[in-house]
């Protein structure tokens, strides 16, 4: 009989519970992954869906509305940052495509230009969402972007929509940041993020001028550049203005958008 006593004992028991629940959670792990990447699509979706104004914040649409919606409503696409063309449909599933993994990984990224929105790498494609009419034929009623930056406390994402000119903000929502709840955090707040309806995010000569400013902005109609502050917020509105500009850049959408507002890139 073993002696239970015994250092031998002690190390053999010990290891063998690690085993064991090594295994278990290897196990969950494996098991759980498909589900946990189905919710996270799912709650992209709903992010785009919210920047396209298709749903609100206090929606009570089911999971499977949404994602009907969504699949009725959203067609995806792929930009290639550099050549600013929609990439192939068949060259690669955008319906899956993981631009922050994509970001991450050395093969499908390179080094971002010299920016202050505190971007590291750039993935060599983006995700483009098109809001397809109701009934699905015609024209794009406006696109979706994926947009991200460093701010306060780490980097934030979201989205942006466009009219079909490609420079009329139609809505905006961050599905992901750590700012400072009551400060910084109310970039997630819809009353804020409702105040960039109607903005430009281009100038006459077609820069990217968006901006959050200290303080009250006037209408759209008269003020269209720039954006209520948030009180308290500064470093937190000053990482939004840049990673906006960033991303209506060259260095970002800005390429394709030109061909957008052309009709060569719809």
């Amino acid at each position: 009989m073993a002696n239970k006593d015994s250092v031998r004992y002690t190390v053999l028991f010990a290891t063998a519970v690690c085993v064991v629940c090594a295994l278990l959670v290897s196990v969950a792990a494996v098991t759980l992954a498909p589900t946990q990447e189905a919710k996270a699509r799912q709650y992209m979706q709903k992010n785009v869906l919210l920047a396209a104004g298709l749903v609100t914040p206090d929606s009570q649409a089911s999971d499977a509305e949404q994602r009907k919606l969504f699949e009725s409503r959203i067609s995806v696409r792929l930009v290639d940052f550099a050549a600013g063309t929609l990439v192939p449909a068949d060259r690669l599933d955008a319906a899956t495509y993981d631009q922050r993994r994509a970001r991450n990984d050395p093969a499908t990224s390179r080094a971002a230009p010299s920016n202050r929105a505190g971007i590291a790498r750039l993935p060599t494609y983006g995700v483009v969402y098109f809001v397809k009419p109701e009934g699905g034929t015609g024209p794009a009623e406006q696109v979706v972007l994926a947009i991200e930056g460093l701010a306060m406390w780490g980097t934030v994402y979201g989205f942006i929509a466009l009219a079909p000119d490609g420079n009329t903000v139609q809505g905006l929502a961050f599905y992901e940041q750590k700012e400072t709840p009551g400060l910084g955090g109310e970039i997630g707040n819809p009353k804020w993020q409702a105040l960039w309806r109607g903005r430009k995010g281009y100038d006459e000569q077609w820069q990217p001028k968006l901006a959050v400013i200290k303080g009250p902005a006037g209408p759209p109609q008269s003020d269209p550049h720039r954006i209520d502050g948030m009180s308290g917020a500064t470093i937190t509105s000053n990482a939004i203005t840049r990673l906006v500009q960033f991303w209506l850049s060259d260095d970002g959408y800005g390429r394709w958008l030109k061909n957008f507002r052309k009709g060569g890139a719809s």
